[in-house]
């Protein structure tokens, strides 16, 4: 009887031989990101002004969508006025994923600059694109948000699957239509691009 036991438990017992194990993950630094800035404002003026500002922190943009109407929502409108449209910009220069913490505080200074009597004029809202996801930088803490330090979190607003972007079910409204949709998935094309110019010219030396 014991006999009978022991050989069961054996049978049982996970195989413990060193090919069995599964090779554990080694930490890497992953790729760049693509920047992406957004700007929602009422006054199209302040577009210039906000552009060159986020021009001379971030470097020189490659793409810029066209206005994008931002009606939503009326969350800003209390503050910033109506009707409020959106425009879209991409940089130039890859960004590690680890700074996104940075470039929105950076972001919110520069949102101050063109506040009037405490009210903002134009919201800026930093992400990156990578070719698994687009993520966005928020203050605000939720579900399904990760904190990134710094009072930052992380959103993760589009995730890429069958071709394409697609919405979760947290994604605000203006994300998960097509038009935004679509400028993300032209950045992430022009990602796969800057990508392969930047490992030829680390493999030219």
């Amino acid at each position: 009887m014991t006999g009978a036991v022991l050989r069961r438990v054996r049978l049982l017992e996970p195989d413990r031989s060193p090919n069995h194990y599964p090779t554990m993950s080694t930490p890497q630094p992953p790729k760049p990101a693509k920047l992406v800035i957004g700007l929602i404002l009422k006054d199209e003026a302040l577009l210039g002004p906000a552009a060159e500002a986020l021009e001379q922190c971030f470097g020189m943009p490659d793409m810029v969508s066209p206005w994008l109407s931002f009606d939503f929502t009326d969350y800003y409108q209390r503050e910033m006025g109506a009707p409020l449209q959106r425009r879209m910009f991409s940089f130039r220069s890859l960004v590690g994923q680890e700074t996104l913490p940075e470039v929105k505080l950076e972001t919110n200074r520069i949102e101050g600059r063109f506040r009037v009597d405490g009210q903002r004029r134009v919201n800026i809202d930093p992400g990156m694109v990578t070719f698994e996801r687009f993520v966005l930088a928020t203050g605000k803490n939720y579900t399904h948000r990760i904190y990134l330090g710094r009072g930052i979190f992380a959103d993760l607003t589009l995730v890429f699957s069958g071709g394409a972007f697609q919405p979760l079910p947290w994604t605000y409204p203006d994300y998960a239509q097509a038009p935004l949709r679509g400028f993300i998935e032209e950045v992430r094309r022009r990602y796969r691009y800057d990508l392969q110019v930047r490992e030829n010219q680390q493999a030219g030396g």
